[in-house]
């Protein structure tokens, strides 16, 4: 291919990947149907298999070894220790359910030719390859979705540790059935395949394992003791990555997968180095190899080679994978766990398939239909793994949103907000926007203070924002931004870097800094959250507006009364700090984005009314709306 033909064509995936992710973030669209939906139609034009030609396999396999240590990272035994028992049988029992009902089903379902039903063989190769879900579509999906955190602890923990796990099964599955057809007349067969998948399944975990361990030793010394410098950590981890997946690899078959895995845990639970920098990279990188992969993988896909395959045996087989293997392997692993219905009824809508079972099924097919083997019906492997792929990402992606909300186990726009100090007037908003409907926690280490939140019946957190299990011991269900309002500029700033790790950035507000007009002391809008109301509206600057009789208003727009009249009412002495729309979404007044209220809306202000003379006390006000008035409504 000419040098303009193959640039073009990588210039493509990777603007159709990251054009395919922003655009299901605008749609609030689950992104791997849209990176599908663009692989499919950008298929003829990219030509993958002739765009990367022998490199495809393994610009493949080394970005799931990448996603697959990323995940690791992310595996924090903390997270886990509620729902323990649950991931242990789902990775377990869980796996072997799936296998076997999978491939009862494709026995059952699935025929070619003149009606010949699928063969042993192939089936149970199937239901191996169908065991994994994989983080490339759970974790997109869950940051989609936002299940309650310990549904997102389970599957997030099930779609990582399975993937090796399934990878080692369906090899060992793969070498069985390469093995009968290279001796089949040998007697004892049988007993040798059963020994030899034992001695490779223990082999697969030794070297698999220990190559993850040597990895995380090496760089957790050279991050302790400062053999490498900040700026190639992030470089230094990619290659230790890459040569503990092709070590193991080359030193066990397809034990790589499990190898990055148990890196990336052994690196998430040590204490003595920080690698956080590190997983927020991977994390990163992760979306970009996800957007790539799944459209180099889409793209190779001949729709009406798959149409050929497509008829009510097929339908059949996917239905039973959704509607019954996926439910009956969710009730063998959750017997005595403590999950309610509901909750077990979402682990049911959580199974989608993706680059893993299509890497190892692709891997599976060239070997099982070579010149020097030939298995009948191998050739049935990876079509039927991408239709699964596509109808269970399809299914999932759309049904798990859905279920998740008439379940009442998520809120995918949750508006709850996160208060970080519990002074008098922070106390005041959080009374303001509680009453107003929505979910509010203070977050302070004032005994005191927090005792007169909780007189208002706020939710309280004692502690300080800015330890390591601060984030994991909040209850952050419903929680969709941050206000860091302490009189420390710094513990705001702080505070706003370290809620990185659970809010967006979009929705981490702190104070204006008293000294942020100078320019010397402007902090780096990366070090920093979003800065709050009025340019000048600094901590002293609003106790000093409280002092002198500062109240905060919740008034209620009308087309009686809108946001001119309000304004016209209260001059100068109103600053808005929120709106709250009619449909319940809070609104955060920046220094950039003012408030701009529709009929219906709620405004809250800090306002010193110029009709309350001598007022001294600042509290958030009733009263009663009065159409024949021009006087502000407030509730």
């Amino acid at each position: 291919m000419p040098d303009e033909n193959l640039l073009t064509g990588l210039a493509l995936i990777i603007i159709l990947g990251i054009a395919a992710q922003w655009l299901a973030w605008r749609l609030r669209l689950p992104s791997i149907l849209l990176l599908l939906v663009f692989g499919f139609l950008a298929g003829p034009v990219i030509e993958p298999e002739r765009l990367l030609g022998d490199l495809m396999l393994p610009v493949v396999s080394f970005s799931v070894a990448l996603i697959l240590f990323e995940g690791g990272l992310s595996l924090r035994l903390r997270d886990v220790r509620e729902v323990r028992h649950v991931v242990r049988n789902m990775v377990t029992v869980g796996a072997i359910v799936t296998w076997a009902l999978t491939a009862i089903a494709a026995r059952l379902f699935i025929t070619v030719g003149d009606g010949e039903p699928m063969s042993w063989e192939v089936a149970i190769l199937l239901g191996a390859v169908l065991i994994v879900t994989g983080p490339t579509v759970i974790i997109p999906l869950l940051r989609h979705v936002r299940p309650r955190a310990r549904l997102e602890s389970i599957l997030r923990w099930e779609g990582i540790v399975i993937d090796p796990i399934g990878a080692t099964i369906a090899v060992l599955v793969f070498q069985a059935i390469l093995s009968l057809h290279r001796g089949a007349d040998a007697e004892g067969a049988s007993a040798t395949l059963v020994s030899t998948a034992l001695v490779d399944f223990g082999m697969t975990i030794v070297v698999g394992g220990g190559a993850g361990l040597l990895g995380a030793f090496l760089l957790y010394i050279m991050l302790k003791h400062y053999l490498i410098p900040d700026f190639l950590h992030n470089a230094t981890t990619l290659m230790l990555v890459v040569a503990v997946f092709s070590g193991s690899n080359l030193m066990q078959h397809e034990s790589g997968v499990l190898a990055v895995t148990v890196m990336g845990f052994a690196l998430a639970n040590q204490r003595s180095v920080a690698v956080k920098h590190i997983a927020e990279f991977k994390e990163n990188l992760q979306i970009l190899l996800i957007s790539i992969v799944f459209i180099l993988l889409s793209a190779t896909l001949d729709l009406r080679q798959l149409s050929t395959y497509f008829d009510g045996g097929t339908v059949l087989f996917l239905a039973a994978l959704i509607l019954v293997v996926r439910p009956m392997m969710v009730i063998a692993s959750t017997m005595g766990s403590g999950l309610d219905w509901r909750e077990k009824a979402f682990l049911s809508m959580m199974a989608p398939r993706g680059v893993v079972a299509a890497a190892v099924a692709s891997v599976f097919s060239l070997g099982l239909t070579s010149d020097e083997v030939s298995v009948p019906q191998a050739e049935l492997l990876l079509p039927f793994t991408f239709m699964v792929i596509i109808v269970t990402v399809a299914f999932y992606g759309f049904g798990a949103q859905f279920a998740a909300r008439w379940l009442g186990l998520a809120d995918p726009n949750p508006q709850g907000t996160v208060i970080v100090g519990a002074h008098p007037w922070a106390r005041a908003i959080a009374r303001a926007l509680k009453n107003a409907g929505c979910k509010v926690l203070v977050v302070d280490t004032n005994r005191g203070n927090l005792m007169a939140a909780r007189m208002d019946e706020v939710e309280t957190y004692f502690g300080n924002v800015l330890t390591e299990h601060a984030l994991e011991e909040m209850e952050l269900d419903g929680m969709g931004r941050v206000l860091a309002l302490t009189p420390n500029d710094e513990v705001n700033s702080l505070a706003a870097l370290h809620f990185r790790e659970v809010f967006s950035s979009a929705e981490i507000y702190q104070l204006t800094p008293a000294t942020a007009h100078k320019a010397s002391n402007v902090v780096p809008r990366h070090m920093r959250g979003r800065y709050l109301w009025g340019e000048d509206l600094s901590f002293a600057a609003i106790e000093d507006r409280w002092a002198r009789g500062a109240r905060i208003k919740v008034t209620s727009i009308t087309e009686e009364f809108d946001v001119e009249d309000f304004r016209s009412h209260y001059g100068d002495t109103a600053v808005p700090l929120f709106l709250v729309t009619e449909s319940g979404k809070v609104k955060v007044i920046t220094r950039t984005r003012e408030a701009e209220p529709d009929a219906g809306d709620e405004l809250v202000s800090l306002v010193i009314d110029p009709d309350d003379h001598g007022a001294g006390k600042a509290q958030t006000e009733s009263t009663e709306e009065s159409t024949a008035s021009p006087e502000p409504v407030t509730t």
